[in-house]
């Protein structure tokens, strides 16, 4: 299994996204900034990965700190947290898995500083390694889902480079194809930062799964000409009524799910759930830089000064959605019933 990113006790190694698919280059560092940095300019990205990321880069805000006084390293660890925070807004995990780190924290705020790391060390490995665990238990149920010669269309990536495991969607499809499953995936390139071409249809070619390479405006005329049987996706945060909010263009392969009547499935950790929310129409949508668009691998490719609109992520409301998957189950419409059943198991 493709290993993203690792804890070596003093640093954190994770492979540079950005680098894929033509070279593997793996980043190890001492440095919360580095960290930080990592995360925004997604050399580190995926709802699940980006959490696990985060609660790692808390380990190295405090690290020289652990053999200070309580109260200065309190003091360092709230600040990394708020630092943490401030990389990317739209991917919920990231605001769980901190939370997290600070809950422990709160609880053991009369211990020492070197009993403090030890804790917050061991609840980061324990945040890597549940999401681990959470990947094969989703992967096991989504594959359910993947019949023998099903051909499966998926969207950006939410594969081992999104998680600590094999996947949400990807991790389904994998878990259909080694269960002797004989399936093709159609993988959308996802403009404009390419996380189809370059890291999905990387991550296949390892795992040697069928599949080919389309565009994004290709999907609909895919769906008809080469019989799409189901969409299978991930998500960054989702709603307690069941929007999802997930890479730009997955709202456009809901639709179509739609109009040809095949299934659209979600499948996601249930530290993705962010049931404080009531409906997508409140979840943050980041927003990147207009150089993303208008040029591709360093080359202008749009007039100077074109005025861009560059979401990273769009919402997809909860009618247009078949399933939603979870390590917990495959939870059906009404989601503000199911959904909320499933956080209190």
């Amino acid at each position: 299994m493709i290993r993203s990113i690792e804890w070596r006790g003093t640093s954190l190694r994770f492979l540079d996204q950005t680098a894929l698919p033509e070279q593997e280059v793996y980043i190890e560092t001492e440095s919360i900034n580095d960290v930080a940095t990592a995360i925004k300019t997604l050399k580190v990205r995926g709802a699940p990965l980006i959490g696990i990321t985060a609660a790692y880069g808390v380990l190295l805000g405090v690290y020289e700190y652990r053999t200070s006084s309580t109260d200065v390293f309190l003091k360092y660890l709230y600040g990394s947290l708020e630092f943490l925070k401030q990389t990317r807004p739209t991917a919920t995990n990231l605001f769980w898995a901190l939370e997290r780190m600070t809950n422990a924290a709160r609880l053991n705020s009369t211990k020492s500083s070197t009993v403090l790391f030890d804790i917050l060390e061991a609840e980061a490995i324990a945040i890597h390694d549940e999401d681990r665990k959470m990947c094969e238990a989703m992967g096991a149920l989504g594959a359910t889902l993947i019949a023998d010669g099903m051909t499966v269309l998926t969207h950006c990536n939410s594969g081992s480079l999104a998680t600590g495991g094999i996947g949400t969607a990807l991790g389904a499809i994998k878990t259909a194809h080694s269960s002797g499953k004989k399936i093709h995936v159609f993988v959308d390139e996802t403009r404009p930062l390419l996380q189809g071409s370059r890291l999905t249809m990387w991550e296949l070619q390892q795992e040697k799964i069928p599949a080919t390479l389309i565009t994004d405006n290709t999907a609909a005329w895919a769906i008809k000409k080469k019989n799409v049987d189901i969409i299978m996706v991930g998500a960054d945060r989702i709603a307690a009524n069941g929007d999802a909010a997930n890479k730009i263009g997955t709202y456009n392969l809901a639709i179509l799910a739609k109009e040809h009547r095949i299934p659209f499935y979600v499948v996601i950790p249930t530290s993705t759930l962010d049931l404080s929310l009531k409906s997508g129409d409140v979840i943050p949508i980041e927003e990147r830089k207009s150089e993303e668009v208008t040029m591709i691998a360093g080359k202008q490719v749009a007039p100077e000064e074109s005025r861009v609109f560059s979401p990273a992520f769009d919402v997809t409301p909860n009618e247009y959605i078949s399933a939603i998957i979870t390590e917990k189950g495959i939870h059906r419409p009404p989601y503000y019933e199911s959904l909320q059943q499933t956080v209190k198991q």
